[in-house]
């Protein structure tokens, strides 16, 4: 019984081929590794204000042009059912609303989330280290009833400096005993903290502070793009004045967080950075939860994903979500595994 629950909990984050059966015997009937593919979607208006009380039939799913089913969704705080639930009375409202998200529900609607946040320590970061240490705190303290928060730090290494808890004090804690150090390895960092936060069900999102570019990473950022996006992972980025200065990590910034359904936010002082803060949690507090197996696909390679919306009405809102996804991610050389392998002590 054991062995076959922790089958299905690692099918469903899409570790295990949807081929393997029970008693471990391979499937004749499936060549391709097919696990469930999960969505976290934003709809918005033109203002860019949240589009709410949106039913399952309202979205469609296309993946390599093939038109998928819906499996199970979710809004906000609302547990994640299966589309046969959506029958009965207690089905949420047919119509949908633009709600620019009052204060009283901000808290209850980020509920089940597992966000990773990534402080950027290194010596780019010199100046301003407290008042981004004051922001990250803040949005922290703001996340109530977020499932579990973890912190990690890094400049040339990661620190994993507290994982995944639902124990705010903790995380805070790890905060406030942050320093600044040596150079910048985000690509490095971001991927471990990646791979970490992969091994969650439910919303994923890894949330960037970083102050300037990268000097020290031994992977690129298509590559952490790619895995964030397979994994899906969403990810947030706020980055200073300084980096947006680079334009190398600015185009970066931007293309990575488009490509896994996130934002980028460059903030010009400690002001614009706890604005960042807050409409992050404003977007986490407004994502649809969609997932779905998909048909089958004669494609190992990469798979692009559309989300569109239903009918005149609804198509003139904004949907956005990651653009694809690679069933088996490898890309990845040895040499860049094994450099990895050592950038945190045993």
């Amino acid at each position: 019984m054991v062995r076959k629950l922790l089958i299905a909990l690692l099918v469903t984050i899409g570790l295990v081929p949807r081929g393997i059966s029970m008693e471990g015997q391979e499937s004749p009937n499936f060549h391709v590794v097919v696990s469930m593919v999960q969505l976290n979607v934003a709809v918005t208006d033109k203002k860019g204000n949240y589009i709410t009380g949106l039913r399952p039939e309202d979205f469609t799913i296309v993946e390599d042009g093939i038109v998928e089913k819906t499996a199970t969704f979710a809004e906000g705080n609302e547990p994640v059912r299966s589309l046969s639930e959506f029958a009965g009375p207690e089905s949420p409202a047919n119509s949908a609303t633009s709600d620019g998200g009052s204060p009283g529900s901000f808290s209850s609607l980020v509920n089940g989330a597992n966000v990773f946040v990534l402080f950027d320590t290194s010596d780019y970061m010199y100046r301003g280290f407290v008042f981004a240490q004051d922001a990250i705190t803040e949005f922290i303290r703001s996340l109530e009833t977020a499932n579990k928060i973890a912190f990690y730090s890094y400049s040339r290494d990661l620190s994993r400096a507290a994982t995944l808890t639902s124990d705010r004090s903790q995380v805070v804690q790890a905060v406030r005993s942050t320093v600044a150090g040596d150079q910048a390895a985000l690509y490095n960092a971001l991927l471990l903290t990646l791979k970490d936060a992969a091994q969650n069900t439910g919303r994923k999102v890894v949330v960037v502070f970083s102050n300037g570019p990268d000097n020290s990473s031994v992977v690129p950022p298509e590559d952490v793009a790619e895995f964030a996006q397979s994994a899906g992972v969403s990810i947030y980025m706020i980055s200073t004045r300084e980096a947006k200065l680079e334009p190398v990590s600015t185009a970066v910034f931007d293309r990575m967080t488009a490509a896994t359904g996130g934002k980028a936010y460059f903030a010009k002082d400690w002001k614009d950075e706890h604005r960042a803060f807050a409409s992050i949690r404003d977007d986490l507090a407004h994502l649809y939860s969609l997932s779905y197996y998909p048909k089958p696909n004669a494609n190992t390679g990469w798979r692009a994903i559309k989300v569109g919306l239903v009918g005149d009405q609804l198509k003139k809102y904004k949907v956005r979500t990651r653009n694809g996804y690679r069933p088996q991610p490898n890309r990845f050389s040895s040499g860049e595994k094994a450099a990895l392998s050592g950038l945190i002590p045993e």
